[in-house]
């Protein structure tokens, strides 16, 4: 057996595999989330400029973009989670020994996937009312209410799929004893994160430029 699989068992090879997948889904819904508000840009600027020179509306912008930001945020959360890129205050965490900050970062994500956990199963809950009861907005474009309610309530389960599937990597990585590689996993991003992500962005310009 080699040093790789001693390190890493198959259980959590597979699992971190999963991670990865769900992982690369969550990052399309990102770009989903989006090109949609650049969409509702565009829509709230053609509704003021059809308001102001042409004397129209689609008497729907509030509503609108308010599904798209609802929607955009929940479809955004699981790819977040995996960036690391969550406000959090972890002030005095980030001081402790690595053997003492690993269990901790674990409970806190514990915590958040029982909280991801239950807005997941209140969404869908509130989806289902609105079927029952045919609820539409007031808008003058009467959007059935399960529409929006459903786009977001799609998104909020794939980020509690993620918060599983991490929260599982993690206590296997835990129970490893890999804790620099837990705090690497789910600890905040170092100013080296911060840094190769902005070249990323700035090397992905420059390809963008040349073509």
């Amino acid at each position: 057996m080699s040093g790789t699989a001693r390190a890493f068992p198959a259980p959590l090879l597979a699992v971190r595999a999963l991670r990865r997948a769900v992982a690369a889904v969550a990052t399309v819904m990102a770009y989903l989330a989006g090109w949609a508000y650049l969409a509702c840009a565009v829509f709230m600027t053609f509704d003021i400029v059809a308001r102001a020179f042409f004397g129209f509306s689609s008497q729907a912008t509030v509503e609108v973009t308010g599904y798209t930001l609802a929607g955009g945020i929940a479809w955004a959360l699981a790819h977040t989670l995996f960036r690391r890129a969550h406000i959090r205050v972890d002030v005095f965490v980030n001081r402790l020994p690595v053997r003492l900050r690993a269990p901790l970062h674990v409970l806190s994500l514990a915590m958040l996937t029982a909280l991801a956990v239950l807005v997941t199963w209140v969404a869908w809950d509130l989806v289902a009312e609105s079927e029952l009861f045919n609820a539409h907005d007031n808008s003058a474009l009467r959007i059935e209410m399960v529409w929006p309610q459903g786009i977001w309530a799609f998104g909020v389960s794939i980020f509690a799929i993620a918060c599983i599937v991490l929260l599982l990597e993690s206590i296997l990585v835990l129970l490893a004893g890999q804790g620099a590689l837990l705090d690497g996993l789910l600890g905040s991003r170092t100013l080296e994160d911060e840094t190769e992500e902005a070249l990323e962005a700035v090397a992905m310009a420059h390809e963008g430029e040349q073509r």
